[in-house]
């Protein structure tokens, strides 16, 4: 029966040009051919082939500048938390609050990745920047969610929880989902943490051929953050959202230290524009800066690339002198469920895949494993942001970078985004907090410490001429987010002296 079923195999890999893939099957032991028949049979060769099709279609049109088809934003649709007053601040919390405390609210977290740059295998999230408190990210995450419920039942008198949906990849799942569980959730309920695992697809070489990375195995890549639509589907989280009612769903990245999970501001300013789908962005630090800005592209609106536009329209400005093109994207969204329900449904196989060049091992015709030293072929991702084009109703809301953005992404030693850049970001945010509510930081001459400098601020783009002594200096203020969220609740510390150092739990 199975060599009947071989056959049937065979002749649908030579429908698709890739029967080259069976090549030892005869050399392969039972347990190897029923794993890669398995495999094999699993993948949807259809689709795949599609893919590919519509990424060689990319790769001619890479490099191409996209400045004659870019328009800027509508004043109208771009909310700022610089531009808004306390008053209309006040409403948008409270429109948020409202909604956590029914239960409608879903926070999606991206969190597929290895600390590889940084010299770790384990997942990301599990790694600690060497606070005082030596939390992980995902304890500050999760602590950060625990304390936005307890102000949503503050406001409301309702005890609504949040669902928490964590995507990982084939190598972080396990670990993952072991850590919460090691750690009690973090205080969190385990119904409300959802660990679900993003899809991978194979990897072609640039003939469209799928590569063997062992004679029994395919070689496979996670299919990109945009991955995320299909496994809403395929992993049945989309159906755990309509099932629990949730209606609003912020989504953020791993990485980022100082990530306001859910937070109400970004949310009720999107509530109160009725808006769709929205991005939260950056002001762009200078006109080169490498990060991908919020604009529209014939009409839809986009994520458009730094390599993707000339300087010259990198360095228009507007009238006030803020640049044009200057929504700085840091990958934290904002969806309705019925948005997010449309585009999985409908729109998911019509996103572009974008094309990663790489160096993937594979096995050569005489069966040897070959590492290349140049790269050999593509791996296939989407972006999450590419369903932007699909929202009729778009917003963005703009915040404070040195409050907002500090992605932990290179080891010790690079010049930005290190564990160090992130800890200090979070102490000086800290610092700050108290200092505004009005309390007094003594160091150990007795005298008041000044504000340190956040590595995470508008000024601090590391130009080489920048004040580094300034950046030596550092005060330990860790306040646990159970304590404050945003830079609440410390009102009791008012004209108090505080000794360095200090940890607020």
């Amino acid at each position: 029966m199975a060599n009947l079923d071989v056959v049937k195999l065979r002749k649908e890999l030579q429908r698709f040009g890739q029967e080259h893939l069976l090549q030892f099957w005869d050399e392969l032991s039972e347990d190897h051919q029923n794993e890669l028949y398995n495999e094999l049979s699993a993948l949807d060769m259809e689709e795949v082939q599609e893919y590919f099709k519509k990424t060689v279609v990319e790769m001619s049109h890479a490099g191409e500048k996209l400045d004659d088809r870019m328009q800027p934003l509508t004043e109208s649709q771009c909310g700022s938390i610089a531009k808004s007053t306390d008053q209309d601040l006040a409403h948008y919390e409270n429109l948020s609050l409202e909604e956590i405390s029914k239960g409608k609210v879903g926070i999606l977290l991206l969190a597929g990745g290895q600390g590889t740059r940084l010299g770790t295998s384990y997942p990301k999230g599990m790694y600690n920047v060497g606070l005082p408190s030596q939390k992980t990210l995902f304890q500050l995450q999760s602590e950060r969610i625990l304390s936005l419920q307890k102000l949503a039942e503050k406001k409301t008198g309702r005890s609504g929880k949040i669902t928490w949906y964590i995507m990982t990849s084939a190598s972080t799942v396990k670990p993952t989902s072991q850590f919460f569980e090691n750690n009690n959730y973090f205080g969190l309920e385990a119904e409300n943490v959802v660990v679900f695992q993003q899809g991978t697809l194979p990897c072609f070489t640039f003939e469209g051929k799928m590569i063997l990375g062992e004679k029994y195995k395919l070689s496979i890549a996670p299919d990109g953050n945009g991955g995320l639509y299909r496994a809403l589907r395929n992993e049945g989280i989309l159906k755990d959202m309509k099932k629990k009612g949730i209606k609003f769903i912020q989504l953020y990245c791993v990485d980022n230290i100082l990530v306001k999970v859910g937070d109400p501001l970004f949310m009720g300013y999107c509530l109160s524009k009725g808006a769709e789908c929205a991005n939260k962005v950056v002001p762009k630090g200078f006109p080169t800066e490498a990060v991908g800005i919020t604009c529209k592209v014939d009409g839809h609106y986009q994520v458009v690339e730094y390599s993707e536009i000339t300087q010259k329209s990198a360095e228009k400005r507007n009238r006030d002198g803020s640049l044009v093109y200057g929504a700085a994207n840091i990958c934290i969204h904002f969806f309705t469920f019925d948005f997010i329900e449309r585009v999985v449904m409908f729109n998911e196989r019509s996103l572009q895949h974008h094309v990663a060049k790489k160096k993937i091992p594979y096995v050569d015709s005489a069966g040897v494993l070959v590492k290349p030293d140049k790269p050999n072929g593509i791996k296939m991702e989407k972006f999450v942001f590419d369903v932007f084009q699909f929202a009729k109703n778009f917003v963005v809301w703009e915040c404070l970078r040195d409050e907002e953005f500090a992605p932990l992404k290179n080891a010790e030693g690079a010049s930005d985004f290190t564990p160090t850049h992130c800890r200090n970001s979070l102490l000086a945010l800290h610092q700050k907090w108290l200092r505004i509510a009005g309390a007094k930081l003594i160091n150990e001459a007795g005298e008041e410490a000044k504000q340190m400098g956040s590595p995470a601020g508008e000024d601090n783009n590391n130009a080489p001429d920048n004040n580094n002594d300034e950046k030596q200096y550092v005060v330990m203020c860790e306040i646990s987010p159970l304590v404050s969220y945003a830079g609440e609740n410390l009102q009791t510390y008012k004209g108090k002296s505080l000794e360095l150092p200090l940890l607020l739990e």
